[in-house]
């Protein structure tokens, strides 16, 4: 394929309307000056940098590859699972590798935090097999028709979550079930919305006790709660605030309408939390006595009384 097939396939490719575009996205040329919101048409044609998903779904993962061989590694062993356009950069070699979608996911609603956590997971396997940076946040891609760029449309099938899975799997770059439990997958790409959702989301349940019948109060106290945490656990690569505010949403929106702590009242509530700090006590009692017994068995053997 000559150049000029390579960059119109490309804008095709990029501009097709099953991609969602951010209407407006996050776009610059200095990320020391900032970034700037403007639309998409200005955006694609002007930026270097623009923003690869709309703030309530994704369906575009892109990898970062801080290597001189960036391309090769985004190709290698990579077999049913090319990335759909690889953006490089000429002066050094490296590289955002893009895989595209068929279906998006949501971000933001409670009944998609599986989708989410499968997507995560799934970045992060595209990570590992590019061996890519960890502290990507996956917010800014660079503009594959940004001329700045050596950008290369690969391959334009869209992909399934479950597609790349398999072959993530086939490759061994999925990583373990003992992941999804660890805060390793936390702190940087689509890992960071799902750690402040279910961190924010246990925190509420319990601060439920101190906002019975004020809905709105508890409805700030999660926002406040789910900002503290995107400024402190991920000061290194924050959340958009309206992100955080979709997640708050969708956290407080659940507890109101479908909870039945809310609905059963603080009587029930309270009589549930006596009955499960009492069983927990009784579990420590039970653990701490099984170790004392073990531990004057091993004495009397030794015979030391």
């Amino acid at each position: 394929m000559n150049q000029q097939a390579q960059t119109a396939g490309l804008h095709h490719f990029w501009t097709q309307p099953t991609l969602y575009l951010p209407l407006r996205p996050l776009c610059t040329n200095d990320f020391i000056e900032g970034t700037y919101r403007q639309a998409r048409e200005k955006a694609l044609e002007g930026y270097r940098y623009i923003e690869a998903n709309p703030t309530a779904v994704s369906d575009l993962l892109v990898v970062d590859i801080d290597d001189s061989n960036a391309r090769t590694i985004a190709l290698w062993e990579h077999s049913g699972m090319l990335p759909n356009v690889i953006v490089e950069n000429p002066a050094n070699g490296h590289a955002h590798a893009v895989w595209a979608l068929s279906e998006p996911f949501t971000r933001t609603e409670y009944a998609a935090r599986k989708p989410l956590a499968f997507a995560a997971a799934i970045t992060e396997g595209l990570r590992r097999s590019c061996d890519g940076d960890t502290g990507y946040s996956g917010l800014m891609t660079k503009n594959p028709l940004h001329d700045a760029w050596n950008a290369e449309l690969v391959t334009d099938h869209l992909y399934s979550l479950g597609e790349l899975s398999e072959h993530l799997e086939v490759s061994g770059d999925m990583p373990p079930q003992s992941w999804k439990r660890t805060k390793r997958r936390n702190t940087s790409g689509l890992g960071r919305n799902c750690h402040i959702f279910e961190t924010a989301r246990t925190w509420a349940y319990r601060e439920i006790r101190k906002h019975w019948e004020d809905s709105e109060g508890l409805r700030i106290a999660i926002l406040n709660h789910c900002m503290e945490l995107n400024a402190t656990e991920l000061a290194a690569s924050p959340l958009p605030t309206q992100e955080i505010a979709q997640i708050a949403k969708s956290i407080h929106k659940w507890i109101v309408t479908k909870s039945r702590m809310w609905h059963d009242g603080p009587a029930v509530y309270e009589a549930t939390f006596i009955a499960i700090q009492s069983a927990r006590a009784k579990k420590r009692g039970q653990k701490y006595q099984a170790i004392y017994k073990e531990c004057a068995e091993l004495l009397k053997e030794m015979n030391i009384s």
